[in-house]
């Protein structure tokens, strides 16, 4: 079976939220699984990644998702280890790329965003 986002871009897309008088960015991916609505919560991979979300967002409210497959043998048993690892870029007006790894946040996350990619 092909695959059916070859076609088509996914973006992240963020929202303000208010909390103790602040206001920050929530940043997920909105898509269906098997007629059922769902957002799938993403975070930078550390704390300081949000100021690079910030950079690579710049006046937006969504970017592209780039889902980069990987490999890895084990030597020890032989095995290998595949899976994804995930960024969100973007580009500005003289068309320069500004990228940030992302990730799911929960378990529950990084198993609707693979429903979502199948």
């Amino acid at each position: 079976m092909a695959n059916k986002n070859a076609e088509k871009n996914i973006f992240v897309e963020r929202e303000i939220f208010e909390k103790d008088g602040k206001s920050y960015f929530s940043y997920f991916i909105k898509g269906q699984v098997r007629g059922k609505d769902v957002k799938v919560a993403i975070i930078p991979p550390d704390k300081g990644g949000y100021t690079v979300l910030d950079i690579v967002f710049g006046t937006t409210m969504a970017a592209e998702l780039v889902v980069k497959p990987f490999e890895i043998k084990d030597d020890a048993t032989g095995k290998t280890i595949s899976g994804n690892t995930y960024a969100v870029k973007s580009y500005d007006e003289n068309g320069e790329e500004y990228e940030c790894a992302i990730k799911p946040f929960r378990a529950s996350d990084k198993a609707l965003l693979n429903m979502l990619l199948k």
